[in-house]
């Protein structure tokens, strides 16, 4: 008996193992957690049927189109349209744009589905396997399979090895594992990183369009079934820790084994309801909880998804509430003179957004992406009709449901103090997947099918049954969270939180208490999620254990997160568009998968302005007042005065004279820096740097910290783009070229710190670079004998002389030295800068940073000091005086 769940154990499993690879591969490689890898199995699937019933192909070419075919291409046009631009976006961005694809690629094809009559496709639809039809069932080892089965199985075998080939084996393989380790290291050494995203994307896509096909026995053609797989398979994803696809691939037929054992042999379980097929989502809370706790340094980090600039800081205060004074205004005037139907469809949205004001506080404020939120209204609401139903006055009840969820916030909030980020997410959608599947469903609590009614909230002359009073009480309380958070933004508190957002590590070493602050935005977010569940509730009239769905906190989140979770105004936006919008799709006969699709087209949105609507809109704003201000002062503009680009002011940037006898840094070279204009941001570090390096030359650079050398050398390397003023390399302009197109120019930096990819071997990383590093061995025979060995395991100048190993063997034309010798023995320093010496007599142009003077004058042929962004001063490095050397230095000797 135990032989016959596992085996069938191992075929779920394979699904589970095919489809985790696939979402390990694409997040390893992307930094994206594709919350729409179920959709793409299924509109894969979708495919697959159709070509098989509609089109008549065989079973096997179906399957090569859909998964061989199609979801590659698909995973290719979403990393063009949205993924890429994803990547460089904030966690709430990435997060909340792939859930978008979870609802719009489903609608999508199910729309093309009705629209060209092809033959429905539903849960109720029973496609065929991949295999004869029917199935041809046989024994294997005493335990009845059919060809189905086997197929899935022999697939999932072939899947992981052809994985491990291509990862371990091919130069696409060694480039995608090089930007999973370290992306811009990558892109400093040739490798295009937006080519392999759009590589892992499409192998991902394909991985989830095989698993979409191979399910389709079983799942059939249920959108939601497919998006259940996709958590199940994140279970293994989460077992492997993002990383590793052999562990992946293991923890899916471990957990498809597991969920049959349970089932199987835990008869005992069956008084408890939904419990046995919880399984997935306890194992993967358990995963997250116990196996991602981040273990990097977190000294001196800050947050990847820093607030947007304040546009509108230089209006009027008046101004800036002028609309959401009249706004309300204008919603009471429509409710005095509206039709009660429509006035009831307002009333409902501003339900939506009260609750929607909860990811406000928990999201915008506290930067925690918590998908529990329909589970908090749906605990408040239910516990609310509970008290009621067992006799305590309505009031207290209220009172009591409110509290509910507080509590439950609470008990959300623990796994926050360990976890962040895309874990954090899923841990808070494994919870809310578990009250949905366990306790929303014990009978005791919910009532069943039939739920609790709940009657009408009267205020003595008048009570929420019409609907113009539940929009007069929801203004109203709206109104009272944004006044808390607002006062909660200027408080201490509020602060504190934001410090502990920005910097943890820092905020904890100043004596703020991180588990503190995280437990406070919880437990007020899940109150006021669970006050909206009660009044939807009273709404409604009822509650029951389905209205508020685990899912339904997707397109809450998504809804306000387009808009801009960072405002209350966002949160209101959101929560009536998510109620007005669907009315007017039925009133205009609109299919409501186009509702669906357009919301999915917000992810787009996202991609390219991650903090919403609004903040584009207040943008575009003061972009417009910034260009007429720009015309208006650009008449008055003094001569020699360069206007700062990117900014809406005039600064004070000068050609930089030269002094004493030096030559003249626009002299020219290989390699030129003319006029550069750059910075982070608003922030401007270099005003117009000047600098040349001749072939078989080595220029020295140096200056105090903060001067802008190192930004100098990733200007020059393409890392950091140029706002004006031009960089040269042969006279042509590469300045519009990417990093990865000026290394294999022959640009290449040896970037501050170490060099290398630590999660690959030594061979590995010199194969980045050389074709063959038997060579690289030759000249460095200490690097031989540890071949095999994690470069993050070498000491570091055994690190920094593998970074160089490969110019010695293949030099380029340009070298670019940040800070070789930091943190260095001397008797390797001194191995570092012979290296620099053959290379300046192979001819090689080298800009050298060094803060330790003395060696890197031993070696330069020309100086250059910089000083808060300018050349201050370049000549031979015979007329380097200690006078000059001191004031680089700004007086430190």
């Amino acid at each position: 008996m135990i032989l016959g769940y596992v085996v069938s154990g191992l075929v779920t499993g394979a699904i589970f193992a095919i489809m985790g690879s696939g979402l390990t591969l694409s997040y390893a490689a992307t930094g994206v957690f594709n919350f729409a890898h179920g959709a793409i199995g299924f509109v894969s699937a979708l495919l697959f049927y159709q070509c098989n019933v509609a089109a008549g192909l065989p079973s096997w070419l179906s399957a090569l189109l859909a998964a061989g075919v199609f979801a590659p291409a698909l995973g290719y046009l979403l990393h063009r349209a949205m993924f890429g631009g994803l990547a460089r976006a904030g966690e709430t961005a990435q997060i909340v744009g792939t859930i978008g694809l979870t609802i719009a690629l489903p609608a999508l094809g199910l729309l093309v589905v009705d629209v060209f009559g092809l033959p429905p496709a539903d849960a109720t639809s029973l496609p065929r396997g991949i295999g004869p039809h029917p199935a041809v069932p046989f024994d294997v080892l005493g335990v009845r399979l059919d060809t189905d089965q086997l197929i899935t199985f022999g697939a999932s075998i072939v899947t992981a090895a052809g994985l491990w080939a291509f990862m371990r084996h091919t130069p696409y393989g060694l480039r995608m594992r090089a930007c999973v380790d370290r992306r811009r290291l990558a892109t400093l050494r040739g490798i295009d990183a937006d080519a392999t995203s759009a590589v892992a994307w499409m192998l991902g896509s394909g991985l989830a369009g095989l698993a979409g096909v191979l399910a389709v026995p079983v799942l059939g053609l249920d959108a939601t079934a497919y998006t259940v797989l996709l958590f199940a398979s994140a279970t293994a994803a989460v077992f492997g820790r993002l990383r590793s696809i052999p562990w992946t691939f293991a923890a899916g037929l471990a957990l498809g084994v597991v969920q049959n054992l349970v089932a199987g042999y835990t008869d005992f379980l069956e008084e408890i309801t939904g419990l046995r097929t919880a399984v997935p989502v306890l194992l993967l809370f358990a995963g997250l909880v116990l196996l991602n706790r981040s273990r990097e340094r977190v000294a001196g980090s800050a947050a990847d998804d820093a607030p947007p600039p304040d546009h509108l800081a230089g209006v009027p205060a008046w101004r800036r509430r002028l609309p959401w004074v009249l706004s309300p205004l204008v919603l009471l005037a429509f409710t005095a003179v509206a039709p009660e139907y429509y006035v009831g469809v307002a009333a409902h949205g501003l339900v939506l957004a009260l609750i929607c004001c909860s990811f406000v506080v928990v999201t915008g404020i506290g930067g925690m992406v918590n998908l529990a939120q329909a589970a908090f209204a749906a605990m408040a609401a239910l516990t609310c009709g509970w008290a009621f139903a067992s006799g305590l006055p309505f009031v207290v009840a209220i009172v009591l449901g409110v509290l509910a969820a507080c509590a439950v916030g609470t008990l959300v909030a623990l796994p926050a103090l360990r976890l962040g980020g895309r874990v954090l997410t899923l841990a808070t959608l494994a919870l809310a997947l578990l009250a949905d599947q366990v306790l929303f469903q014990v009978d005791a609590f919910s009532n069943g099918t039939i739920g609790w009614p709940l009657p009408a909230l009267g205020f003595g002359f008048a009570d929420t049954s019409d609907p113009r009073v539940r929009v007069v009480l929801l203004l109203a309380l709206i109104g009272l969270v944004a006044l808390l958070v607002r006062n909660l933004e200027r408080s201490a508190s509020g602060r504190a939180i934001l410090a502990v957002r920005s910097a943890p590590a820092a905020a904890v070493t100043s004596g703020l208490s991180a588990p503190r602050a995280k437990i406070m935005l919880f437990v007020l977010a899940s109150g006021i999620a669970g006050l909206g569940g009660v009044l939807f509730a009273i709404s409604k009239g009822s509650i029951t254990a389905t209205d508020l769905p685990a899912f339904t906190g997707f397109v809450w989140l998504a809804v306000v997160v387009l808009q801009g979770v960072r405002r209350i105004g966002g949160a209101v936006l959101g929560g009536m568009i998510a109620a007005v919008f669907p009315e007017l799709l039925a009133t205009w006969d609109v299919s409501a998968h186009v509702g669906a699709i357009l919301f999915g087209a917000g992810g787009v949105i996202l991609a390219r302005h991650p903090d919403g609507v609004l903040a584009q809109l207040a943008e575009q704003r003061h972009r417009r007042r910034r260009r007429a201000e720009s015309r208006a002062g650009s008449r008055d503009r003094p001569a020699g005065v360069v206007g700062e680009p990117g900014r809406g002011r005039v600064a004070d940037v000068r050609e930089p004279e030269p002094s004493g006898g030096g030559a003249p840094a626009t002299a020219e070279g290989v390699f030129r820096l003319d006029g550069v204009v750059a910075g982070y941001g608003d922030v401007t570090v270099l005003r117009g740097v000047e600098l040349a390096v001749r072939p078989g030359e080595v220029v020295a650079l140096l200056g105090a910290n903060g001067a802008g050398k190192s930004t100098t050398c990733a200007v020059a390397a393409g890392d950091v783009p140029v706002t004006s003023g031009r960089v040269l390399l042969d006279g042509a302009d590469v300045t519009a070229w990417p990093a990865h197109r000026r290394a294999r120019a022959g640009v290449v930096l040896a970037p501050e710190g170490r060099g290398v990819f630590p999660g690959l071997t030594v061979e590995e990383n010199l194969r980045t670079w050389l074709a063959d590093p038997g060579p690289a061995y030759e000249r460095m025979p200490q690097l031989a004998a540890r071949r095999t060995v994690l470069a993050g395991a070498l000491s570091g100048g055994e690190q920094q002389l593998l970074t160089l190993a490969p110019a010695l063997v293949r030099p380029p034309r340009v070298l670019i030295a940040d800070e070789p010798s930091l943190g260095l023995a001397p008797l390797v320093v001194r191995q570092v800068f012979e290296v620099f010496a053959e290379l300046r007599e192979r001819g090689v142009a080298l800009l050298l940073v060094e803060e330790k003077a003395t060696e890197a004058l031993a070696v330069a042929d020309r100086v250059a000091f910089v000083r808060l962004g300018r050349i201050v001063w370049s000549g031979p490095r015979s007329e380097v005086d200690a006078e000059r050397l001191t004031a680089a230095y700004l007086g430190v000797s």
